[in-house]
């Protein structure tokens, strides 16, 4: 079972990518993020013409989440318990397996309200996580989490110690989510520095490799058991009007 994560900074723009993907790497599973518009304005017959069944929380403008698969997606929901201003959460069960797409906030800047919520939106998803677990299910937590784990995992640690991506309360919040029984995915089959999942549009990020990675897979034990691979797809980050983001593919037995 091939499940995918993609932070697609907006499906209008990005769905010929997305179409070529789907049809180059027939994942079982897509989740995306940032899809940037409501739910009405989802290309929803393109990507069922590409044979995929589609979940979608989206948002006008902001935000939105999406769940794409070839088999049925059964009990779905919308949003953490608590949370419902945004449209960043959504999960389903696909052939037995609990898939969530998440879209984490960003929390920049820091010294305004936006961080407070992310790190509240944090306590939040732990808090759920927890439940899900005590299911004793395969679950499959992937998106955009918008932290960076280590300095191994970003190109100029020093530089980002400031910034939500990276300052200690955020990669706490992201260690207490891990630390309930969950996987780090890519982490558990590469242990190279330097593995990058977003390039920004400036500064020539993408050509000189100036990456970071904040887009993971956490696994729940019984996901873990059945994990056999999980690689980043650096190739569609090198496209004409790519998006920022790039996916990751986990490879369940």
């Amino acid at each position: 079972m091939k499940i995918a994560t993609w932070n697609v900074n907006s499906i209008g723009v990005r769905l010929p990518h997305v179409l070529d993907w789907l049809k180059t790497n027939e994942p079982d599973v897509l989740l995306l993020q940032e899809l940037k518009c409501p739910d009405e304005k989802f290309p929803r017959a393109e990507i069922e013409s590409a044979g995929y069944q589609c979940a979608v929380h989206g948002q006008k403008t902001y935000n939105g989440v999406a769940i794409l698969a070839k088999h049925e997606i059964e009990d779905l929901k919308t949003g953490l318990p608590g949370e419902n201003e945004q449209s960043r959460y959504i999960e389903a069960t696909v052939q037995g397996v609990r898939v969530a797409s998440i879209y984490l906030p960003n929390g920049n800047p820091v010294d305004s309200e936006k961080y407070p919520y992310k790190l509240a939106w944090f306590d939040r998803l732990i808090s759920h996580a927890r439940t899900l677990l005590a299911q004793e299910i395969p679950a499959v937590l992937g998106g955009d989490y918008n932290v960076i784990p280590e300095a191994r995992d970003c190109y100029d640690p020093e530089g980002w110690t400031n910034d939500a991506l990276f300052r200690l309360e955020s990669r706490r919040k992201l260690r207490e989510l891990t630390y309930l029984g969950f996987t780090d995915a890519f982490r558990a089959f590469n242990d190279k520095d330097h593995q990058y999942t977003f390039w920004d549009y400036q500064a020539g990020a993408w050509p000189r490799n100036h990456g970071l990675r904040i887009d993971h897979f956490l696994l729940s034990p019984q996901a873990a058991d059945r994990a056999e691979d999980c690689v980043i797809d650096a190739k569609p980050r090198a496209l004409e009007k790519a998006s920022d983001h790039t996916p990751v593919v986990l490879t369940l037995k």
